[in-house]
């Protein structure tokens, strides 16, 4: 800190102008962030680093979760799958308290550092109960070795600590991704293109750490270190967060904008009591609220025509004017179009959000059925077995190569193409989710395709279809690359799109709402399964996904996702259609000087 105030007094002894960012961000003291002394990619790396280190703690402890539950504390897989899936929604639930505590009260880095706390803090208790009290004999909790009972103070300490887990990095998650992207102003071309740039190397950097947590961590765990792997995850998540501390005085920062459900109310209720009252056809005619008071946070949003009734909210009425003249704004009659806007504008981020929930179904896909897929294939190479689940590193080298191919070849090919026709930008976010949806597509069919044959060589007489069939499981190769190539168009896009368009005052609302879409999406995924039992196990047939896959049709399953992501693809462009982009005025600072920031 000190060093950058003595930049800026060099500076300024020099006469040299001090450019601020144009987005509204500040310093940590409240003041308008200097471009040069604050943010861009040297903030970037740090936060980049910090999400791979955190990824890597996280998934070295939910990979395996499910083993634990079974073999140390002797669940049996139904209920340890129970507790798993219950585990996981409460890290997305998480993930919109974390939100709503940024968009509202403490602002990103603030959340980012009292979430990261409470994760490492229940990492490093994880690892203790587990060493002091469950893994009992030592050595316990592998492949043979059964361990003892457990006391009740030793399960009691697991559950506070999986779930502090799942507090920490859910309220952290949404937000972390969001404060990233608050290092790039927008409104400078050169930091708006770094600023995309920056979502496809979080989603790299998030793969990489779970690709690190799923093949080492997977390893020493599976052969029953579980000590060793929470220990090294609480070692991982608390470089992470020395790492996020270290960068305090360079981040540029949002100032938190405060309640948004209050916020949201005021519009209906200001709405609703002026029903009857006409909408002014000049857009100035709305009121636009005091220069000083932006109760939304960060920039003023335009007026946009759609939902019309809100727009009653902003207009003034005799009895508002007579208040105004008493100083007396009562903000449940009057709102600023501004505030109507930020309610317009989620209202419009719903349906694009919906439909990412079939593409989260897919997305599923690939840590269950697809696993069972392949461990009923051959899965060995003359004496080396190559465990089923280990196939997904197929998707994180798909999600690394596709991210550079986006970026260095198809995009400027775009771009290109569409300077043509007097347009300088790549695709849009709203275009690649669409091809994210079209590639969900190809990787169903692809797998159904994939289990057509797996069936053709496969034994019916089996008892477990572990190796049943005689297809080799590296055909499942074209299906995992095809899910992380629609990652990076479908993900990252939400990402960008979400970040992009929702107001300042609620940026990690919209990082939250790719999490909930995930979470959703395996709550479909379940429900669709059981009503697909439901209906195809009748008449004394197995079902389509029986506990013997040689006997069903899992082709069936794939295809009928293939057949619901395609109508979810045509709802969806109906939508990116007939959505409209939120609109911002520039954030203007007064300053001493009018070309100067005040330092």
């Amino acid at each position: 800190m000190a060093c950058l105030k003595l930049s800026k007094e060099v500076k300024m002894m020099k006469g040299e102008e001090i450019e601020c960012t144009k987005d509204g961000t500040v310093d940590l003291d409240g003041k308008p962030a200097i471009r040069e002394a604050s943010g861009k990619w040297v903030a970037g790396i740090m936060i980049l680093l910090n999400q791979a280190l955190a990824t890597l703690a996280f998934f070295g402890v939910g990979v395996n979760l499910v083993l634990f539950l079974t073999r140390v504390l002797k669940e049996n897989n139904a209920d340890a799958a129970n507790s798993v899936s219950k585990w996981t929604g409460t890290v997305y639930i998480c993930s919109l308290v974390g939100a709503f505590l940024s968009d509202s009260y403490w602002g990103r880095f603030k959340t980012c550092a009292i979430f990261q706390v409470i994760y490492v803090t229940g990492l490093a208790l994880l690892a203790l109960a587990s060493q002091l009290y469950l893994l009992k004999p030592k050595g316990c909790g592998d492949r043979m070795t059964l361990c003892g009972e457990h006391s009740t103070m030793g399960i009691g300490l697991f559950y506070i600590s999986v779930y502090m887990i799942a507090l920490g990095y859910g309220g952290y998650q949404p937000n972390i991704a969001t404060f990233g992207a608050d290092q790039f102003d927008e409104q400078h071309p050169r930091e708006s293109q770094s600023k995309v740039a920056f979502f496809s190397y979080f989603y790299l950097f998030m793969n990489l750490g779970s690709l690190f947590s799923n093949t080492i961590l997977d390893y020493f765990e599976d052969e029953g270190m579980w000590a060793l792997g929470f220990w090294a995850s609480a070692a991982s998540a608390f470089a992470a967060l020395m790492l996020f501390l270290g960068g305090t005085a360079r981040y540029r920062h949002f100032k938190s904008s405060g309640n948004p459900l209050t916020r949201f109310a005021q519009v209906l209720v200001a709405a609703t009591k002026k029903s009857r009252v006409e909408t002014p056809e000049n857009e100035d005619d709305f009121y636009q609220g005091e220069d000083d008071d932006n109760t939304t946070g960060g920039r003023k949003m335009l007026h946009t025509h759609g939902f019309k009734f809100l727009d009653r909210a902003a207009v003034v009425t005799s009895r508002e004017l007579d208040d105004q003249k008493q100083s007396d704004h009562n903000p449940w009659r009057l709102c600023p179009i501004s505030q109507v806007e930020e309610v317009k504008c989620i209202l419009r981020l719903l349906p694009i959000w919906l439909c990412t929930i079939i593409y989260s179904v897919v997305f599923t896909q690939m840590a269950s059925l697809f696993v069972e897929q392949g461990d009923a294939m051959k899965t060995t190479i003359a004496n080396f077995r190559i465990p089923a689940a280990s196939m997904s590193t197929f998707d994180i080298l798909s999600v690394a190569g596709v991210i550079f191919l986006n970026r260095r070849v198809l995009n400027p090919l775009v771009s290109r193409f569409k300077k043509c026709k007097g347009d300088h930008t790549g695709l849009t976010e709203l275009q690649r989710m669409g091809i994210g949806l079209v590639i969900a597509v190809m990787a169903m069919l692809s797998a159904g395709i994939v289990e057509c044959y797996r069936l053709k060589y496969a034994s019916n007489d089996c008892k477990n279809c572990e190796g049943s069939s005689s297809l080799n499981i590296f055909w499942q190769v074209p299906q995992y690359a095809f899910i992380g190539a629609s990652e990076v168009f479908m993900y990252v896009g939400q990402l960008e799109f979400f970040n992009a368009q929702a107001p300042d005052g609620l940026k990690s609302f919209g990082s939250a709402l790719c999490m909930t879409s995930i979470s959703l999406g395996n709550y479909v995924s379940s429900l669709l399964v059981s009503v697909v039992m439901k209906i195809s196990a009748t008449d004394n047939m197995p079902g389509w996904i029986p506990g013997n896959l040689n006997k069903g049709h899992l082709d069936r399953f794939y295809f009928l996702l293939a057949g619901l992501t395609l109508i979810d693809l045509v709802a969806y462009i109906a939508c990116a259609k007939w959505y409209k982009n939120i609109k911002h005025s520039e954030k203007i600072q007064e300053h001493e000087e009018d070309d100067k920031c005040e330092v």
